[in-house]
């Protein structure tokens, strides 16, 4: 699959506000002595974590495409980080049918961007559509990833992964010996580079005499869901709820769990006792002004554990390898149960004008090595 030259393609659009300065709009799309890399954010998370490897890989000469999935924000965060992409797919319900309708035909979809572009190694942190895709064409793909009990469905298996080093080989879907590992967390590729900007507290009008929590629901389309964590949810949002000087701001994951939580619990928003942003905003940067997080998800909480805020996890899935650690290391606390909603939580309000540690983190440069080595062997057996 790999050419030693990349012939021109097509240019990817870059919209949002910050297009104009975004330096990743600024790669050329003539003859470069790298390889055309397609990356696909198949969720939010993807966006910040893949600006550095991006930044990283097109300094090596590398040519980076970018197709976005329009779920979950994804699309949205793009625009405002100024990255460029080409929008394919969406999000298809949480019917365990219609996921794998909606995979088959967004694969389908790629394939046809696929054809126009001819990238020459795919790379993504867990998009099975574009695996699928790659994968009935013998297209090399490395797939990031960080939690091992991800299902992967016929025909998606990766070629390559890179994993952190504490995740164990055992139910990966790539071979023993295509498995890479990087030092830390996924999220200590992006954290280090990020800036407070504390103008969200204006733009929130939230108060400095309040304890902020912000709480990330629980997905509830995952085919990891567990309904304990819902049961979770609702009990922090009732003590928040009767907690004087307390304010929650609330990120659902969707239109849909956002209406179902203003229908079904309307106390929640009394006097604004709860607020949940209108659109998009930066995840770290909430993270940053917040005394602390309580999430149902897991980005979320590695993100806060990596900037040093106090957070708890309400997840009640199979806990990873990754989780398992940070509440070793006393970084991430595990609420199992109602009673430890009230007894684990502590609303204090913690202090913010501490310096972030933006030291590089051996996650990236650990990644790129891999990245680059995968490359190095898959242009050494298209040879032979």
């Amino acid at each position: 699959m790999f050419r030693k030259k990349i012939i021109k393609g097509a240019e990817a659009k870059c919209t949002g506000p910050q297009a104009q300065s975004c330096r990743l709009q600024q790669r050329p799309l003539t003859t470069t002595s790298g390889i055309k890399i397609w990356i696909d954010l198949d969720n939010t998370p993807h966006v910040p974590f893949f600006i550095p490897i991006i930044r990283e890989l097109e300094s090596r000469g590398h040519q980076l495409i970018l197709t976005a999935r329009d779920a979950f924000q994804v699309c949205e965060l793009a625009d405002e980080k100024g990255l460029p992409y080409i929008k394919i797919g969406r999000h298809y319900g949480k019917k365990a049918v219609l996921k794998v309708l909606g995979l088959m035909w967004r694969s389908a979809q790629l394939g046809v961007f696929f054809l126009q572009h001819k990238m020459d190694i795919a790379l993504s942190h867990g998009s099975r559509s574009q695996t699928l895709y790659c994968n009935l064409f013998r297209i090399p793909t490395i797939i990031i990833a960080d939690y091992e009990y991800t299902r992967t469905i016929p025909f998606a298996h990766p070629r390559w992964s890179i994993v952190p080093d504490v995740v164990s080989t055992l139910g990966l879907a790539s071979k023993n010996e295509r498995i890479r590992r990087y030092r830390g967390i996924k999220e200590d590729v992006y954290v280090p580079e990020f800036k407070p900007d504390l103008t969200l507290v204006k733009k929130l009008d939230l108060r400095p005499d309040e304890i902020i929590v912000t709480v990330r629901p629980p997905a509830d389309e995952a085919h990891y869901r567990n309904p304990e964590s819902t049961f979770l949810l609702i009990e922090l949002m009732k003590r928040i709820s009767q907690t004087q000087g307390t304010r929650a701001i609330l990120l659902p994951r969707n239109l849909q769990q956002e209406q179902s939580f203003r229908t079904k619990h309307p106390d929640w928003f009394i006097n604004n006792k709860t607020i949940i942003p209108a659109g998009a905003v930066d995840g770290l940067n909430l993270l940053w002004i917040s005394d602390l997080v309580v999430s149902g998800g897991g980005t979320m909480n590695r993100e806060a554990a990596a900037l040093g805020v106090p957070v708890y996890s309400i997840f009640r899935g199979k806990i990873g390898a990754v989780d398992r650690m940070l509440e070793r290391q006393g970084r991430l606390t595990m609420i199992r149960n109602c009673e430890e909603v009230w007894t684990k939580i502590s609303f204090v309000r913690r202090e913010k004008n501490k310096t972030l540690d933006n030291e590089p983190r051996a996650a990236l440069q650990d990644i790129i090595s891999h990245v680059e080595d995968i490359i190095r062997i898959e242009q050494e057996r298209s040879r032979t």
